[in-house]
């Protein structure tokens, strides 16, 4: 959803009203010994990357030198006696081996997406692939990382959706959640409440150690971000240069993370139809703004009578605002040219007209509404649910979202839906990690990331003291390194990672380079 070469920004894929936090978890990690020492022996074995002749993925790393290999690691770090698991990892070695700092790991977000074609990442930054290894990996029961044990079997795609228009939708949405829930419960439940954020660090810390690496540097995006910070907390003495791009908000995140997203998104909505209205005489969707979004309002009025036939898909209510606000992750032009050519779509079928999607839109929505494509979130719920437990009480959703359906019509009822977290079958093995810490880091992002908002990327900000924040304005995308045509965030982190520099305060800048 971005143009950035590789690294993958997804929607976060969350959502829902919090139970009553219970206290931050113990943050800094005590030193290992014994049992749990032993994982950090074990001699890495280096192999191709490429698992048969239909793995493309595997075909560009290997094409690119790459070489994967797969760490063992507790499933409890609690018990390390106890069972392991695999988690798949692959390295890109420094190109100047000579100016060699160390391992940089690459996280794109999610939760759910792997990671192990991060490191492909290196061409569009030869300053830093220079100078690093680059890292990636699968996050445990993902891809490679034993994605089969623990994962969400789904006959429809994201849980992502809106309440709907009324009481009796919301209801038709509990009962979908319910049923996505114990299409997770199939899974082993002894393993559930292992795939948190904080046994992820873990295995990136063993990863660290099993390199012969010191200390570790890291390039997180969106989610990435979160479990970025969650390292810095836990192993602040093993974090050397840290880059979070598109901060979550640390204190919200986990089944409620996307719940302040909706005037975010309703603002990014606003710019795309100011785009939109500018280029009437092509589009014909609206001479202004405002006509612009009617014309969406339209079209949302009808998918809430009647599901809109698009092709093979039936685009009602539930799945509609998920659409709009996948597109709105990016602002480039292309994006919104293929969100106008989406809505001009959607109007027709709005009026009963028989249409056919573009290969585009067709992808969005077979992963929107089967359990066909990558299924990120089925492998992303179980890191929701394991990070922080959600109110199991449906009406508090619907309150919610009722309380606010006068200011954030569209994407409130999406952002504050009820998820598969209110009907977990297990809870968290660990609260919540304060974050809290004066580790340095970079933050970057964008004033009107409809997806991690901005009052969230503060939020981060504040959490970690030691750190400094460029904030690109103007920009309504979700994730800006390498991604947003901004040289101002760009230079920065390139600047940082090589060299160590941060900036000398919180910045912000435009894509022409005006800083303030």
């Amino acid at each position: 959803m971005n143009k950035t070469p590789l690294l993958i920004v997804t929607g976060v894929a969350v959502f829902g009203t919090l139970a009553s936090p219970p206290p931050a978890a113990a943050t800094r990690e005590p030193r290992r010994t014994g049992a749990l020492a032993r994982f950090e022996q074990r001699e890495i074995v280096w192999h191709g990357c490429r698992k048969g002749p239909d793995d493309a993925a595997g075909r560009r790393l290997d094409a690119a030198r790459a070489r994967c290999a797969e760490i063992t690691v507790p499933l409890d770090y609690a018990r390390p006696d106890g069972r392991t698991i695999k988690v798949a990892m692959s390295r890109l070695e420094a190109t100047a081996p000579g100016r060699r700092r160390g391992v940089l790991l690459i996280n794109p977000g999610g939760p759910g997406v792997p990671g192990l074609s991060q490191v492909l990442i290196g061409s569009a930054m030869p300053e830093v692939a220079a100078r690093y290894d680059l890292i990636g990996m699968d996050p445990r029961f993902v891809g490679r990382s034993g994605g089969a044990s623990v994962g969400c079997r789904w006959d429809t795609g994201t849980f992502v959706r809106s309440a709907g228009p009324s009481r009796a939708t919301f209801d038709e949405g509990v009962t979908a959640m319910r049923r996505l829930a114990a299409g997770c419960a199939g899974s082993d439940h002894g393993m559930l409440p292992h795939a948190s954020t904080r046994n992820t660090a873990r295995d990136m810390d063993l990863i660290r150690a099993a390199l012969g690496a010191p200390k570790l540097s890291y390039l997180g995006v969106s989610y990435g971000t979160y479990l970025g910070a969650v390292y810095l907390r836990m192993f602040p003495g093993r974090a050397d240069r840290f880059v979070l791009d598109s901060a979550v908000d640390p204190g919200a995140y986990g089944p409620g993370l996307l719940r302040p997203a909706g005037p975010a998104m309703e603002a990014a909505l606003r710019a795309w139809a100011a785009w939109a209205a500018t280029r009437h005489d092509r589009l014909r969707l609206g001479a202004t703004a405002g006509r612009v979004l009617a014309t969406v309002d339209r079209i949302a009025r009808a998918a809430g009578r009647r599901p809109l036939r698009v092709g093979p898909h039936r685009v009602g209510a539930p799945v509609l605002p998920y659409v709009l606000a996948a597109r709105l992750a990016d602002d480039g032009e292309e994006a919104y040219a293929s969100l106008a050519a989406d809505v001009a779509l959607l109007r027709q079928a709005a009026r009963g007209a028989r249409v056919t999607p573009a290969a585009s839109l067709d992808l969005l929505l077979t992963d929107a509404l089967t359990g066909a494509g990558e299924g990120f979130d089925r492998a992303g719920t179980p890191v929701l649910c394991a990070d922080r437990a959600a109110s199991r009480d449906p009406g508090t959703y619907f309150r919610d979202i009722e309380a606010h359906r006068a200011d954030e019509p569209l994407f409130g009822p999406m952002t504050r839906n009820i998820s598969p977290c209110a009907f977990w079958p297990t809870a968290p093995a660990e609260p919540p990690t304060d974050v809290r810490t004066d580790a340095p880091a970079l933050i970057v992002g964008a004033a009107g990331d409809p997806w991690t908002p901005h009052t969230g990327q503060r939020a981060m900000r504040r959490a970690l003291s030691g750190s400094r924040m460029i904030t690109l304005r103007g920009a309504y995308r979700h994730g800006v390194f390498l991604a947003a045509g901004a040289p101002c965030v760009d230079t920065a982190v390139t600047r940082y990672l090589s060299g160590g520099v941060l900036p000398a305060a919180d910045t912000t800048c435009t894509r022409n380079g005006a800083g303030g």
